[in-house]
């Protein structure tokens, strides 16, 4: 069955090849704006859900993976900055706090529309940054395609205090340890 990753992200593409199955990529092109009144949450995992159900409409016989992310605290969300300026301000406001990266995550069956939907938290907590700190980082790692502009996977990790969660590949995009065991439960083998 041919296996596909709903998404261009070179990050979620990096992780997948950990897994050594064959793949392959394709862009959703969703509109991943939050529903009015929805948790931050339920916005990552449906829209993994709707990137998923995009990739199996054109593709009737693959397994489909779909995976979003949405930092946020409290009620502020933070989503790629797109913007020097907007990676800053958002390092700002993460600044000694804990923020909840939610990484939501999709399997589809489009064979037999079988789907899967889970959501797999990590909290960091960000350690007190001076603007020196955030603006070294920014300039340097130019993370502007990143949720909340942390890559924990680079440089970022310098920014942090500590973490948790139940699976360390959550916070870079593609929550592996889940994807196993989805995967599993369509039939391919994992070691």
């Amino acid at each position: 069955m041919q296996l596909i990753l709903a998404s261009t992200s070179p990050y979620r593409a990096m992780l997948l090849e950990r897994l050594q199955l064959p793949f392959d990529t394709a862009a959703p092109n969703i509109d991943e704006a939050p529903l009015a009144g929805e948790h931050p949450a339920q916005t990552a995992e449906r829209l993994s859900a709707d990137k998923a159900r995009v990739i199996a409409a054109r593709h009737s016989s693959a397994l489909i993976i779909g995976s979003d992310q949405v930092a946020y605290m409290g009620a502020r969300q933070f989503g790629k900055p797109g913007t020097v300026e907007r990676a800053i301000e958002q390092l700002r406001q993460m600044s000694g706090q804990t923020v909840t990266f939610h990484t939501g995550l999709a399997v589809i069956n489009a064979r037999t529309r079988h789907t899967q939907i889970r959501g797999v938290p990590t909290h960091v907590r960000f350690r007190s940054l001076s603007d020196q700190e955030i603006s070294r980082y920014v300039e340097r790692e130019m993370p502007l395609d990143c949720a909340g502009a942390a890559k924990v996977e680079s440089l970022g990790i310098s920014l942090l205090e500590a973490l948790s969660g139940d699976d360390p590949t959550a916070l870079i995009g593609l929550p592996l340890i889940a994807l196993c065991d989805m995967l599993r439960a369509e039939g391919l083998d994992l070691p």
